[in-house]
Order: C-alpha cells, then sequence, then structure tokens
C-alpha cells in the first residue's frame, strides 16, 4: 500500500475543543479541588480574551487558590475581566475595592461595578447594590430601587435578599407595610438556612405580627437562628421561653435540631 492510501485510511484528526469545552474542563476540574489544572486550561483562555477565564484566574489569586495569594495582581485579572463585560468579574472587582483588596478602599468604585454586574444579571451583584441603595451611605439612598433589586435577586434564590424584603415590607421602606408579605419572605429565606431571616421569622411567631402567634414555633425558630449565629435571635428567646412549660422548651430545642423544610419556590 503506497504512502497516499496509507493516508487516506488514516482516521480523522481530532477537532480542537471550543472555548466553552475547554471552560467546562476546567470548571470540573477546579469543582474537584484541582485549581492546577484548572489554571492552565483557563490561562491561555485568558490570553486569548475570554472575561470569565480572566475573573476565575483573578478570583484563584484573591482566594489562593491553587496559586500563591497574590491581590494586586488578581485585580488586574479581575479589571481585564470587567472590561471584557463578564458580571461575575464585574462582580468580584467591586468586591476588591469594597475591601480594599489588592488596591486602596474605595466604596464608591465598587458600587459602580455592582451596578454593572446587577445590570447584566449576576444575582449576588444585585444583592449587594440592593444593601447599598438601602443603606445609603455609599451612594444615595433609594429604598424603592432597592426593593428592585433585592426582588430580582431573591428570584435567583439569593436568600439574604429574601430576607432583606421581608425587612423592607416589615417596616415599610420602599412598599407599603405588609406583614404577611414580610413573613413569606422571612419563610422563604429561613427555609435555605438564612440566620437572619430565622430569627425576624421567630419574632414574628412570638408577636403575632403577620401570622398567628405560635410560642413553640417561634421559639425553634429562635434557637436555630442563634445556633446560625445570627445577633436578631437572642433579644426574643428569653421572652419566648417565659410563655413556655419546660415541656414546650424541650419540644422548642428539638424541633430546632431537625432538618429544614424543603425550601418555598
Amino acid at each position: 500500500m503506497g504512502l497516499f492510501e496509507r493516508l487516506l485510511r488514516r482516521p480523522p484528526a481530532t477537532p480542537p475543543l471550543s472555548a466553552e469545552e475547554q471552560m467546562e474542563m476546567a470548571l470540573a476540574a477546579a469543582r474537584e479541588g484541582d485549581y492546577a489544572k484548572a489554571l492552565s486550561i483557563w490561562g491561555p483562555l485568558a490570553h486569548q480574551g475570554v472575561a470569565r477565564a480572566q475573573n476565575n484566574i483573578g478570583a484563584c489569586f484573591s482566594s489562593g487558590l491553587g496559586v500563591e495569594r497574590d491581590p494586586e495582581l488578581a485585580l488586574k485579572w479581575l479589571t481585564l475581566a470587567a472590561d471584557g463585560g463578564d458580571p461575575v468579574g464585574q462582580r468580584n472587582l467591586a468586591t476588591a475595592y469594597f475591601k480594599g483588596d489588592g488596591t486602596e478602599e474605595n466604596p464608591v468604585r465598587a458600587a459602580e461595578f455592582y451596578r454593572l454586574a446587577a445590570e447584566a444579571g449576576d444575582a449576588e451583584g444585585q444583592d449587594m447594590l440592593s444593601w447599598m441603595l438601602l443603606e445609603g451611605e455609599i451612594i444615595e439612598p433609594d429604598p424603592a430601587e432597592a426593593l428592585r433589586w433585592a426582588r430580582k435577586a431573591a428570584e435567583q434564590d439569593i436568600a439574604t435578599s429574601m430576607t432583606r424584603l421581608g425587612m423592607m415590607y416589615h417596616n415599610a421602606l420602599g412598599v407599603e407595610r405588609d406583614p404577611s408579605e414580610a413573613v413569606r419572605w422571612w419563610d422563604r429565606a429561613a427555609a435555605r438556612g438564612q440566620a437572619d431571616a430565622q430569627a425576624m421569622l421567630g419574632a414574628a411567631f412570638h408577636l403575632g405580627a403577620g401570622v398567628p402567634r405560635d410560642a413553640l414555633t417561634a421559639l425553634a425558630w429562635l434557637l436555630r437562628a442563634r445556633a446560625g449565629g445570627s445577633e436578631l435571635a437572642e433579644p426574643f428567646i428569653g421572652a419566648v421561653k417565659a410563655t413556655l412549660s419546660e415541656a414546650q422548651i424541650a419540644e422548642a430545642g428539638r424541633r430546632a435540631e431537625m432538618p429544614l423544610p424543603e425550601p418555598v419556590a
């Protein structure tokens, strides 16, 4: 058989992987904790201008994953990603400016990048922008806008935004006061493990605000919230215990240690 015939019989060469396929491989490696492999894939893609790869390299340098932590180098990669339009890169760059990590602390600049990320649909960026608009210490306060962004983040399953929505309905911030709606949002966040929401839900059951009074259920949520680190729970626990028997207090403790209910969509 001649050379020409042998060449014809060779199997076709495997086509090179697309950037998307390479990104999937790198993500799989990162999920398994193999950041060295992930970085070896992200590196060439980042140099080709793939913004998400640039973000991922920046995130690794920021957290010291697979490389020595280098906040300044992280900032350079995150800036490239943000300039390339990657919403996660914009959010991570915002966090670097907010914390002063690799650069001087600049909350106003952080707010600008959180807004860019939020407008691009990034849920965590929406959550942070909502918080900033509600607090009004870094940017001009706007409760109605804070409510709008909290809703968008909550729709993407961000529990802190669900908790904030509950607070806003409870305190009539940017919306008419609605204790029942407040409880609905706290209930959703509480089932996702958000400790402050659990505390507020417990307080609502204690006070009968938006739900019928139920001291036992109140204490169960308050104990769970305290165990989860919420400082909002402690002021209510003593008052609730005073209304219950020892057996009821023990039952509340038992319920607080049970698995959380299935989150409401």
